[in-house]
């Protein structure tokens, strides 16, 4: 299919906006890709009131080989950056950076049908912890104005632009399209992978050496007691695994600290039992009383206390003999 057949763009659920009834307009051999440098055709629309006009900014030959919404460059199927997506599944980018050879490539591409897929089945679980699952149309609203920042904006309610002042970090302002499609210096996934790193911080082996056990939440119901031992067993011999049905959570205990670290890095990339996502951590120790020097051991007898009013000592007056 060329460009000129292209009926409708590669668009995402947050970039087409919430509105079904959505009017657009193509325009043939409109703009210029921003990454093959070839003429596409360009959709223009409003994704919604109050929101800023849209337009695709690279051609749908482009878009299908990366797999991503020809606006935002967002992986289509986790709406996630490229640069995130690549990283995690291990792919290196092979599109060529110079124009000619680029063009090539993707000319190749687009006969042969190449695709980004993923085989690991940790990789697609880490995928999903890190999607954005529900559309966000904040997205889309219009661009914050820079006369406003500056205060010299004088168009007051009819300026096109939010007039507030910008929040997060200036490098996430200068972002280029053509460096999120191949994934490189892309700032929105820099910190995505930054938090990413954090959150396996709870699979690090804790100090205390006599922590054995691994907690897992988000269980399905399928994943019973045997289940669980079953998969588990692999990494070292169990002392009990505890299914709590109720909380759909389990605890797998280990006999040895050796097991339940094994068990902890293999599912640093996620844990998948049964074809079914399993988040672990490790276990807290167990709770130490206060130690200290024992005492006589004090007598509780049953007699019921008395409120100060219903004491009649409390209020001086004692029975005398």
């Amino acid at each position: 299919m060329s460009e000129a057949d292209v009926e409708f763009p590669i668009l995402c659920e947050t970039c087409l906006g919430e509105n079904p009834y959505v009017r657009m307009t193509r325009e043939a051999q409109g703009s210029e890709c921003k990454i093959c440098t070839r003429a596409f055709t360009v959709f223009r629309w409003q994704p919604g009131r109050a929101m800023r006009h849209k337009k695709t900014e690279i051609c749908a030959p482009c878009a299908r080989l990366k797999n991503v919404c020809q606006t935002c460059v967002l992986d289509l199927e986790h709406n996630l950056p490229v640069q995130v997506r690549d990283s995690v599944l291990g792919v290196a980018n092979e599109v060529p950076t110079q124009p000619t050879n680029r063009r090539d490539y993707l000319a190749k591409a687009a006969q042969s049908g190449t695709a980004v897929t993923d085989t690991s089945a940790g990789a697609r679980e880490q995928l999903k912890r890190m999607a954005r699952t529900d559309p966000y149309y904040k997205r889309n609203r219009a661009h914050v104005c820079s006369f406003f920042v500056k205060g010299q904006c004088t168009r007051g309610a009819t300026c096109p632009y939010r007039h507030e002042m910008p929040d997060g970090s200036p490098e996430l302002a200068r972002q280029n399209i053509s460096d999120r499609y191949h994934g490189a210096n892309d700032p929105v996934a820099r910190r995505m992978l930054a938090r990413a790193e954090k959150s396996t911080d709870r699979l690090a082996p804790p100090d205390d050496k006599s922590i054995t056990s691994l907690f897992a939440v988000r269980l399905d119901p399928s994943l019973t007691q045997s289940v669980l031992s079953e998969h588990f067993a692999m990494y070292g011999e169990l002392k009990s695994v505890v299914v709590v049905e109720k909380s759909s959570c389990a605890f797998v205990n280990f006999k040895t600290r050796t097991g339940a670290e094994a068990a902890a890095l293999a599912a640093s990339d996620g844990c998948v039992v049964n074809g079914l996502s399993v988040r672990l951590a490790w276990g807290r120790p167990r709770p130490k009383g206060p130690k200290g020097p024992e005492g006589p051991v004090t007598s509780q007898t049953n007699e019921q206390r008395l409120y100060p009013s219903q004491d009649p000592t409390a209020h001086g007056s004692v029975k005398h003999q």
